[in-house]
């Protein structure tokens, strides 16, 4: 088992700098902000041999009562939970304060390992200003710039020395394959967090009534009948006149990264506002990016019969490029249809990693001619002579002929549809590409 350490502190004083730091990444959004970070965010780092978790928290507030903060509050003191090792960030700059003081106490009453740091102490090693932190009875005060990397190196090491690791075999280095990467995706407030808080079982995440909580796009394991996934919470994709705040930009940028580099996306669309142009746009990043993509439709329990037919026909006329999608009528609040939700996202994400054979999809293109042939195009008709597969997530089908360049698009999707039956391609996008054969001596001048 990988050791875990938390970084806990108030807001502001540089802990998701010092994440990034650690797990040598910029996954944590940074900026000068407070109570930017709000979910549990889990990184991994190495050191030498060893690797550990890190779990970077919102600023800590152990005696908020209410709101925001005190969900902020509850994910902290949850990752302090499931930590081997506490790193205790203050502000070397802004000196001690009460909120230090409350948080010092919360840690000591638990009797975990923990590490005193001084952040933004450039300059500031042998400095009187850090005695003062002396006062939170946690021992020796460690001083660290988190921005420049100072210390850091030191630091880790203190940390990972009370928990006595053995050396690490270099064949358990292997990472596990078969992890299907699981992004949720949608308009703010549409019920990501709440729906991946459902399916684990806990509140993971910060799920509250107020539009664009989630920021980061925040991974959580998790394992269903003997398949691995990771879930991946994006922050919800608002229209670009909409995003006034510099910090819900960058997290923009993290929902599109985590669509990228995920093999599936659950599409998440509100029952109670139907298809909106930002739900068409979400989708579109989507398919241009070629991942295999599950359709759900959220809060089903919250409309009457005349508002579900009014979305079934918007995502009809909305959303007609999805067709290849399955869609599912959920509730997370109350659990559901969320059990085939996962036979649809296992599916997905076979037909996007499918194998096809070039005898298959030959004889498949040779019986598609047969059966329609391409228009004509003037002199010539477009002659599809072989078929191969030319790539996987998403499948492309690479086909050989000539005069290809007058394949209409219509004929293409007829193609396509042909190769989806024969090969059950449901939830993914497919790309057909056309290569004409060319006479390598054309442009050779005659001897």
């Amino acid at each position: 088992m990988k050791p875990v350490l938390a970084l806990v502190g108030r807001p502001n004083v540089g802990k998701s700098t010092l994440f990034n730091r650690l797990t040598k990444s910029r996954d944590a959004i940074v900026a000068d902000f407070a109570g930017l970070t709000r979910d549990r965010h889990y990184g991994s780092g190495k050191l030498g041999k060893h690797e550990f978790i890190v779990i970077d928290t919102g600023g800590f507030e152990p005696d908020a009562t209410s709101g925001i903060f005190k969900e902020m509050a509850k994910q902290t003191q949850q990752a302090v939970a499931e930590a081997d090792v506490v790193i205790f960030v203050v502000d070397a700059r802004d000196g001690i304060s009460a909120q230090d003081h409350d948080i010092a106490k919360y840690l000591r009453r638990l009797g975990k390992p923990c590490i005193l740091t001084a952040n933004k102490a450039e300059g500031m090693v042998a400095s009187a200003k850090l005695v003062e932190f002396f006062e939170l009875g946690l021992g020796e005060v460690h001083a660290i710039s988190a921005a420049h990397g100072q210390g850091t190196h030191t630091l880790l090491e203190m940390a990972l020395k009370p928990l006595n690791l053995a050396e690490p075999d270099d064949e358990q280095d292997q990472h596990d394959p078969g992890v299907i990467k699981l992004a949720v995706a949608g308009r703010p407030n549409v019920g990501k967090s709440t729906l991946i808080n459902t399916w684990l079982g806990e509140e993971r995440l910060v799920a509250f009534d107020l539009p664009g909580t989630t920021r980061d796009a925040i991974s959580v394991p998790f394992e269903r009948n003997g398949q691995k996934f990771e879930l991946v919470d994006t922050a919800g994709l608002r229209r670009k006149g909409k995003v006034f705040e510099a910090i819900e930009k960058f997290s923009v940028v993290k929902t599109l990264q985590a669509i990228e580099s995920s093999n599936v996306v659950l599409l998440l669309i509100d029952a109670t506002q139907g298809v909106t142009d930002q739900d068409a746009h979400i989708a579109g990043f989507i398919l241009e990016n070629g991942r295999a993509v599950v359709l759900a439709v959220n809060k089903w329990d919250a409309v009457d019969e005349y508002q579900r037919e009014l979305v079934k026909r918007s995502i009809e006329t909305r959303l007609p490029f999805l067709k290849f999608a399955t869609m599912h009528l959920i509730s997370a609040t109350k659990r559901q249809g969320l059990g085939p939700l996962w036979a649809s996202i296992a599916q997905a994400y076979r037909a996007a990693n499918c194998k096809m054979s070039t005898p298959v999809l030959t004889r498949l293109l040779l019986e598609a001619v047969q059966f329609q042939s391409p228009k004509r195009a003037g002199m010539h008709r477009p002659k599809l002579r072989y078929a191969h597969q030319g790539g996987m997530n998403p499948p492309v089908i690479v086909i050989h002929g000539n005069s290809l360049e007058h394949v209409t698009d219509a004929y293409k999707r007829f193609l396509e549809g042909r190769f989806r039956k024969a090969f059950d391609l449901v939830g993914t996008p497919m790309r057909i590409e056309m290569k004409v054969s060319s006479n390598p001596f054309a442009d050779k001048a005659e001897s």
